[in-house]
Formats: structure tokens, sequence, C-alpha cells
């Protein structure tokens, strides 16, 4: 669905200078909260002078909180949307706050139709504010709660249905999830209605006494691109983009994870 992007990635304060000269960089993601309302850093105007795109991500808007949604961040997210004349935004299927404290993680939402109501009434009082389309992101976690109504694929594609929002897959969440909780993935993927893909992110991370952290600080595993390879093999996603956040590694090496990234989508 929608335009098509490419190859992307993160772009970070830290490397705006290696984001602005790399080769092969067709579009770019950046933190919402991050970003002031009415002011673009110097690096984004030059990207978007160029015509790349720039896609705000948030990470606050706590959707699958039971909390009603906090529109003053949905309002900065629109704000930085038009700034940045997005195609689209995004954030996650989580919540971050509860009960008036907020975790600083991105919690898992129950798989329960409950909590399912739940998300996908504050989804549509979001996208009431929003001037353009809204995808949602699986997220990597630790843990599962218990008694779930639906898999991950029936809920994801439940939400897609009630709310004609898009996905924004996460492959290394995903792999991750495969790693620590038993998911299966590829049985994801099948039951996913991957023509509502808007595109995919692909991170690294670190196995630690036999737990896998998606830290976005380390390179991105051989797993996590075999499965981007079986998405790809499903669907040819609008764009994928890289997500480093941390111990940035030099030039060459992001080139040639980018590089990594492109052959698995154009093979």
């Amino acid at each position: 669905m929608g335009e098509r992007l490419g190859v992307g990635i993160g772009w970070r304060s830290e490397i705006d200078l290696t984001v602005e000269r790399m080769p092969g960089v067709d579009f770019v993601e950046v933190v919402a909260e991050n970003l002031h309302h009415d002011e673009l850093p110097e690096s984004l105007l030059v990207l978007r002078g160029r015509g790349l795109p720039v896609l705000p991500h948030a990470v606050s808007l706590s959707l699958g909180g039971a909390d009603p949604v906090e529109m003053d961040r949905v309002e900065h997210l629109a704000a930085v949307a038009e700034l940045t004349g997005a195609p689209l935004v995004s954030d996650h299927i989580c919540f971050v706050r509860a009960g008036g404290l907020d975790s600083g993680h991105l919690m898992p939402v129950p798989r329960t139709r409950e909590a399912l109501d739940v998300l996908v009434e504050n989804v549509r009082a979001a996208q009431s504010v929003l001037p353009v389309p809204l995808a949602l992101e699986n997220i990597a976690a630790l843990l599962r709660w218990p008694d779930a109504d639906l898999t991950e694929a029936q809920f994801l594609t439940e939400l897609v249905e009630r709310t004609d929002c898009a996905l924004l897959i996460d492959v290394a969440n995903m792999w991750a999830n495969a790693r620590n909780l038993g998911d299966d993935p590829l049985a994801t993927l099948d039951g996913l209605p991957l023509e509502r893909i808007a595109y995919v992110h692909v991170a690294g991370g670190l196995e630690k006494d036999g737990v896998y952290h998606d830290t976005h600080a380390h390179p991105v595993p051989a797993g996590v691109l075999e499965l981007l390879g079986e998405l790809c093999s499903r669907v040819r996603p609008p764009g994928v983009l890289l997500e480093r956040d941390d111990h940035y590694p030099s030039d060459e090496a992001l080139a040639a994870e980018l590089a990594a990234i492109r052959a698995v989508v154009e093979r």
C-alpha cells in the first residue's frame, strides 16, 4: 500500500552527516518526540530538499493503554507530519503509561478482545486528529499476558479491519519474540494482511544470558535478514528501514547493512 519508499535508515542527530552523504538511502524515519513541532533540524531540511520522504515515528502515544489518549501528544505528531510533509506517521501497538505512571518501555498489549476494543478506540481517536494515515508496529516483548483470545496475526488483522490503519512490520521484533517466547513468525506472516504493510523495520540486537535483546545498537543478525526474505517472498513491501540508536559503527558498516537489506528486498 502507499508510495514506494525503497530502503531507508532511521535519522538520528548523532549520524546526521552520515545519513546525508550515504549512498543508497531512499527515505528516513525520525522519532517524532525528538523534533520541535515548528522547526526542522538543518540536516532534515537538506534531505527534504532532495525529495527524500521523512516519516515521523512516535514512541509515546500509548495507544494500547486503558487511559484515554493524551491528545496533545497526537497533536504534536500531527504537527510534525505537516512540517515534514510526511505521507504517513507511525507508533507502536503497546502501552507506555498506566495509572499515572510512565514505564519508559513499550509494554505489550494483552491479545484479548477487551484489550483490542480499547486499542481500536484509541487508534480511532488518534486518526481523527492526524492529517495522514497511521501505521502501527508490532513490538518485541519479554513476556506475554496470559489468557489470549487471539493469535498475533488475528489480533493485527482485526485491528487493521476495524481501524483501516496500516502495518509497520518489524521483522527484528518478530525474530526476537520467536527466540524469547517461542512465537512462530512464519505462521504470523501467513496470517497477516500483508497488503496493508506501509513499510518494514530491521534492526540488530544481542543475546545475553539466553535472552535476545532488541538493542538497536548491534549488527543485524542473519536470522533477521532471513525473516525479511520470508516476508519479501510473500509480498514486496513499499519500504524497508534500518534502525540504529546507539553504538554507531563506521559509515562503511552502516552502508554495508543497508546494502545487505537491499539485496534481500531485490532478490
